[in-house]
């Protein structure tokens, strides 16, 4: 009576433990949660934003302008390259109507608003259209075929915004790619063109899709290319916030800043496109009321999962150990400490499952304590128990993590060996038997020796577990009719 009244204060002061524990842990979570949640909250959102959201965005607009814009890049290519273009000037342009027909047709085929050729040896300006001018020198509106035709040998081509040729009343984002022969001369520069609306209405079409500011700039900093609702500064070094980064950022292909404009957080990602030489900006500005209303929810989220794992853990805590101690019983033998026979079972069928998917070997080895019953006759049990877990101790010590031991009957343990063929398990059986030999044991002054027998078996498809153990069985009763102390294989 006494006893239990001991173990139920026992219980009763774990109980109180158990309460106390979790009602502290909680009041602790909610105080520090409660006071820190909105600051850090708030913090964690903008690196968020800056770090992650934004970057993705920008990636996701750049992907876009690799389909969308640079598509002329592509035509122009294709057109510097065209072997009719080539020998048609090579021919000293002979039936200027086919070089206008096929502009023509470029043109119509992939929807550009112009599309050119100016021939190096006739300075002649060939148009879709038809013939529209000579080229001159002294031209200003023709300085961008020689800034084209003086570009250095590693570039082919260039971008600019210009006033279209064919009516100078348009402005044209304009793609010049210089063409040459054969023979690798400069025979003139060819090229398409996009209405500069067009390419607005692309921007204007990101900025809408993923609710963020999108413009271009050049590689100093001026404003290439913007959305109609574009309110910012001609240049990087002219806007607000911007003057300190606009280095950082021309100096980069790639980063991510935040700065402050008209009192809000804006957040900006920058990237180089190479072909374009210009600088893609996205930016997103900060909204305080929201990241509240976010931050509050990922808090309490955050929360919930902390006390939840807590619980568990203070569970466990009570609980675990007689968990492990219910575990132990139930899947060891109580005297050697190897695995029991269930267990074995168990794992000796999903081991031999993943050995046939593996193609790989896999043998056991069934051991036999020699004479273990003249043992317990003559010295009792308590000195074959001591067999037992001096055996059970020889084996484990060679045995590698993965090899499972197991006392399969009173004096008979079974050894699983995975990815072990039938000569290396012979061999590990013969240490097994010649260890466990030399080992005298010293009782009362009595020496007694110990012999074990050893029958060894190699998986072989496509036979039953049960057959696997059968013939080593098998072998281990040969190993005793030849003398005992032996290791017999089955192949």
């Amino acid at each position: 009576m006494l006893l239990e009244l001991e173990m139920g204060n026992h219980v009763w002061n774990d109980k109180k433990k158990f309460i106390w524990l979790l009602s502290i842990l909680l009041l602790v979570a909610f105080l520090v949660t409660s006071g820190i949640s909105y600051k850090v909250a708030h913090d964690s959102l903008s690196q968020q934003i800056e770090s992650n959201t934004l970057p993705l965005t920008s990636d996701n607009i750049y992907s876009e302008i690799q389909q969308d814009l640079l598509r002329p890049i592509f035509i122009s290519s294709l057109m510097a390259q065209d072997t009719f273009v080539r020998d048609w000037t090579l021919n000293h342009e002979q039936e200027p109507e086919k070089l206008v027909r096929y502009l023509k047709e470029i043109q119509d085929k992939y929807d550009t608003v112009t599309s050119f050729f100016v021939s190096e040896q006739s300075r002649n300006y060939y148009h879709s259209s038809g013939v529209l001018k000579k080229i001159q020198d002294i031209e200003p509106n023709d300085a961008w075929y020689f800034r084209v035709r003086s570009l250095p040998e590693s570039e082919h081509f260039e971008i600019n915004i210009d006033a279209d040729t064919a009516d100078r009343t348009k402005t044209t984002v304009f793609v010049n790619y210089k063409v040459f022969d054969f023979e690798g001369k400069f025979i003139g520069v060819t090229g398409v063109g996009l209405a500069v609306e067009k390419v607005k209405s692309l921007i204007e079409l990101y900025q809408k899709r993923y609710n963020r500011r999108v413009f271009f700039t050049d590689r100093q900093g001026n404003v290439t290319l913007h959305g109609d609702e574009y309110d910012g500064a001609n240049s990087l070094q002219s806007s607000v916030g911007l003057e300190q980064l606009s280095t950082r950022i021309l100096t980069s292909p790639s980063a991510a800043f935040s700065y402050q404009r008209n009192g809000k957080t804006v957040y900006l990602n920058s990237r180089l496109v190479p072909e374009f030489k210009w600088y893609l900006i996205v930016e997103q500005e900060d909204a305080p009321q929201e990241q509240e209303l976010l931050n509050t929810f990922w808090g309490n989220l955050v929360l919930s999962l902390v006390v939840t794992i807590g619980i568990l853990f203070i569970s466990n805590m009570t609980l675990g150990r007689y968990q492990r101690k219910l575990e132990v019983m139930a899947s060891t033998d109580k005297l050697t400490g190897a695995a029991n026979r269930q267990v074995f079972e168990e794992y000796f069928h999903q081991t031999l499952e993943k050995a046939k998917l593996s193609q790989t070997p896999i043998s056991i080895l069934l051991v036999d304590i020699d004479h273990f019953k003249k043992v317990n006759d003559s010295y009792g049990h308590s000195v074959g128990d001591l067999v037992l877990k001096t055996v059970t101790n020889l084996l484990r010590s060679q045995l590698k993590e993965q090899d499972i031991l197991c006392r399969w009957g009173g004096e008979e343990f079974l050894v699983l060996l995975p990815e072990m063929d039938l000569s290396h398990s012979a061999e590990l059986a013969e240490r097994f038997r010649d260890s466990i030999s030399q080992r005298e044991l010293k009782v009362n002054g009595v020496h007694i020796a110990i012999t074990v027998s050893i029958g060894v078996a190699e998986y072989q498809k496509p036979e039953p577990a049960e057959d696997l153990i059968k013939r080593a069985d098998l072998a281990l009763y040969q190993a005793k009719e030849a003398g005992r102390n032996q290791v017999v294989l089955n192949q």
